[in-house]
C-alpha cells in the first residue's frame, strides 16, 4: 500500500467518522426529520461518502467513534462548514436553527450560549464572510 493510499484511506475513515458524529446528533431526539436528512444528504456528498457507507452509518452510527474536534480553533472550523452547508440548502427558519443548534452541541460549545452561537454563525454565513474572519468574529463576538 503506497503512502498515498494510507492517506486516503485515513482520510476517508475520518470523514465517514465526522459523518456518523452528525448522524448520531441527528438522531438524538430519535428521528431524521426531512430538513435534517436534506442537510445529511448533503454533508455525505461533500465527505465524499458513498452511498453504501450512508446507508451503513446510518443504520449503524454508534458503531462508528466520535472524533470530536480538540482545540476551539477546529470547533469553530467545523461550525463554519456546517453553517454554510445549512445554509446553502435552504433550510428555511426554525427547522435551520435547531440542526445548527443540535450541531453545535455535538461540536462540543457550550450548551446555554447555543442560541447565541447558532445566531452568530448563521449571519456571518449569510453575509459570506472568509473562514479567518468568521474565526475572528466568533472569538470576539462579546467585544
Amino acid at each position: 500500500m503506497s503512502i498515498s493510499d494510507l492517506f486516503e484511506s485515513g482520510f476517508k475513515k475520518r470523514n465517514a467518522d465526522h459523518f456518523a458524529a452528525i448522524v448520531r446528533v441527528a438522531m438524538s431526539d430519535g428521528v431524521i426529520n426531512d430538513a435534517e436528512r436534506a442537510f445529511l444528504n448533503r454533508l455525505a456528498t461533500n465527505l465524499d461518502i458513498t452511498e453504501t457507507d450512508y446507508k451503513d452509518i446510518l443504520k449503524n452510527y454508534k458503531s462508528h467513534p466520535i472524533n470530536a474536534p480538540h482545540s476551539y480553533d477546529e470547533r469553530l472550523e467545523r461550525l463554519y462548514d456546517l453553517a454554510r452547508m445549512v445554509w446553502a440548502d435552504h433550510i428555511e427558519g426554525e427547522n435551520q436553527v435547531v440542526l445548527l443548534e443540535k450541531l453545535c452541541i455535538g461540536l462540543g460549545f457550550n450548551q446555554e450560549n447555543v442560541k447565541y452561537i447558532t445566531d452568530k454563525a448563521l449571519t456571518l454565513v449569510h453575509y459570506e464572510v472568509s473562514l479567518e474572519e468568521f474565526i475572528d468574529r466568533m472569538k470576539n463576538m462579546n467585544r
